[in-house]
């Protein structure tokens, strides 16, 4: 019997097998670009997962470097007072040695000009720490170049000159990258009879470093607090010892914009003292630059002097003690005159 031919549909042909690949092949761009995404999603996650993980081993090793240092310095007996006979200036490890220097780099405290009021500030604050009264920790911020550092070491070396052994103050450097072992350096110090200045040169914070909370606490604010025997001097180029770029950011992303910039600003107020330097005058360069001069023995005419301290201040962009010191330096290795005192 003759089979009927299949009916289709009025006014349509015959259903053709090639509709539904058509559409299949329509979807894979859209299932390719998918699968790409997610290839792209998952080396990006991987690749962060890798940064962040580095990051936070970073972290955990610092912290362990930290707590080992702590660990190592409870485990010595407190430092004998004749440790500190030999020298008067001491370099901190946070492995909790304290290593003697015996000749300190420093200038005369005459030779420094143009900081004549800040010098007197802090020469009094020491000598009356010095001599068991109270003084206020000491924050020297300002222009680079201008002698912070200097005047610290300076002040540290004019009060000891009429001192006897027993009674002369300790200078001991603690390096800035060393600051979160400063509580067992505290510690160590707090049982000595000996008086100390406790000095950090260009102390700053940047990007997500909490080390500053150590220093916080021992400023003001710990149980223990400062130890009576124990100053803190730090120098830095920032007034708030951080950058202003970190402060805005921390504004611009906070929730309570004050509070979030107030736990780190407000560590250069538990600083007593703020003592500002600032870009020297062209007068109290030259000043700088003939004192010098003058002390080391180095003979020039005046005039050709002055012409050339300034021509070197123009080629350095600048005008400070540092680019004075840089100044006399080359002249006196040209003249050959050795850089020892008159």
């Amino acid at each position: 019997m003759p089979q009927k031919p299949s009916k289709s549909p009025a006014g349509k042909g015959p259903r053709t097998p090639a509709a539904k690949p058509a559409r299949v092949a329509a979807k894979r761009p859209k299932a390719a670009l998918k699968a790409a995404s997610k290839a792209t999603f998952k080396t990006i996650s991987k690749a962060t997962s890798k940064a962040n993980q580095s990051v936070s081993q970073e972290r955990i090793v610092r912290a362990l470097e930290t707590i080992a240092a702590h660990l190592s310095a409870q485990g010595k007996p407190a430092v004998e007072r004749e440790s500190f006979k030999p020298a008067d200036a001491f370099v901190w490890h946070p492995d909790g040695r304290l290593a003697a220097v015996p000749r300190v780099s420093r200038v005369e405290l005459f030779l420094l000009k143009g900081v004549d009021r800040m010098r007197d500030i802090l020469m009094e604050n020491t000598e009356r720490f010095a001599n068991g009264l109270p003084a206020n920790n000491a924050l020297l911020w300002g222009a680079r170049g201008m002698g912070k550092s200097s005047l610290v070491k300076a002040a540290h070396a004019s009060i000891n000159t009429e001192r006897k052994p027993a009674d002369r103050l300790k200078l001991i450097e603690i390096h800035r990258e060393d600051i979160e072992s400063l509580p067992a350096l505290m510690e160590q110090l707090r049982a000595s009879s000996f008086r100390f200045i406790v000095f950090c040169d260009d102390l700053s914070f940047d990007g997500n470093d909490a080390s500053y909370k150590s220093l916080k606490a021992v400023l003001e604010g710990g149980i223990e607090g400062r130890p009576e025997n124990v100053i803190l001097y730090a120098t830095s180029n920032r007034r708030h010892l951080l950058a202003r770029e970190m402060i805005e950011n921390e504004r611009s992303t906070a929730i309570n914009p004050g509070e979030a910039v107030e736990e780190k600003v407000s560590l250069s107020d538990r600083f007593g003292l703020w003592l500002g330097f600032h870009r020297c005058s062209q007068d109290e360069y030259l000043a700088m630059v003939r004192g010098y001069c003058s002390h080391f023995g180095v003979k020039v005419d005046d005039d050709a002097l002055e012409r050339e301290a300034l021509e070197w201040s123009t080629t350095r962009g600048s005008r400070s003690g540092r680019v004075a010191w840089q100044f006399v330096q080359e002249l006196a290795g040209r003249l050959g005159v050795k850089l020892t005192a008159t």
